[in-house]
């Protein structure tokens, strides 16, 4: 499979003047197409401000983001925005919705502003929406949805533009059990019939338990690595919770 993401010796400093922080410390990892991979560690280990600047929301002090093939912490102002409308999706923990548009509208949106064709929109939301299997809430507003349908939704408006990669922040953090489930069930779904490539920071081991594979951060370095492999899901979660109990807590 094709390398998706190939991150460098990324560094990230906040700060100055006696004052310094160094939140990522020669971050160094691939992700290859079709691959779920679960980013987790304690508070301050530097997993948000790695999801930050692979997203581009922050710009790395140095090293390299590759995201197929394309060094984006060199891209600035338009190229920027259409690298960031084109080639990613975002999954947020509060959902961004729109609350005056339905759910097709919502995810509409996202094609509207990749200037996808106007007579193509309608087609192409359903069919992410029958993957997904939303298509009987498509004409509800936010307020007439479940947290986790609408967080289905904010879902299909991520993939609708067929990004390179998705990133997603602690997705599952507002969700009820049987919600999150669904939802993480609907990821692996898209990881296996739609090739979609997934980067997601989550502090629960159980939503990490559905991944490929799981990058541990201690002190803005990687700490280790967890490979799925041919376990189910169960022993991977015993797995990670040993990684948790290691690095003193709960990875939140």
């Amino acid at each position: 499979m094709q390398t998706i993401l190939k991150v460098r010796d990324l560094e990230k400093v906040y700060g100055g003047r006696g004052n310094v922080t160094h939140a990522l410390r020669g971050i160094s990892f691939d992700v290859r197409q079709g691959e779920y991979v679960g980013v987790m560690g304690a508070s301050g280990s530097g997993k948000t401000t790695l999801l930050n600047c692979v997203s581009t929301i922050d710009t790395a002090t140095a090293g390299t983001i590759l995201i197929e093939g394309a060094d984006v912490t060199k891209l600035k102002g338009g190229e920027l925005a259409h690298f960031r409308c084109h080639k990613l999706g975002f999954i947020f923990q509060d959902y961004n919705l729109l609350d005056t548009m339905t759910a097709f509208e919502n995810i509409a949106l996202a094609l509207t502003i990749a200037k996808y064709p106007a007579k193509k929109t309608e087609q192409r939301v359903r069919e992410v929406a029958a993957q997904l299997s939303i298509e009987d809430i498509l004409d509800k507003y936010p307020i007439q949805m479940s947290g986790g349908q609408r967080q289905r939704i904010a879902s299909a408006r991520a993939i609708v533009t067929n990004p390179a990669l998705v990133l997603a922040d602690e997705p599952t953090g507002a969700l009820d059990s049987k919600s999150a489930r669904a939802l993480l069930e609907s990821f692996r779904a898209m990881v296996a019939e739609l090739q979609s490539t997934i980067l997601v920071v989550t502090h629960d081991p159980f939503s990490a338990s559905y991944c490929d594979r799981i990058l541990f951060m201690r002190d803005g370095k990687l700490f280790t690595e967890l490979v799925r492999g041919t376990d189910n899901r169960k022993a991977f979660f015993d797995k990670i919770i040993e990684v948790v109990a290691v690095l003193g807590g709960e990875a939140a």
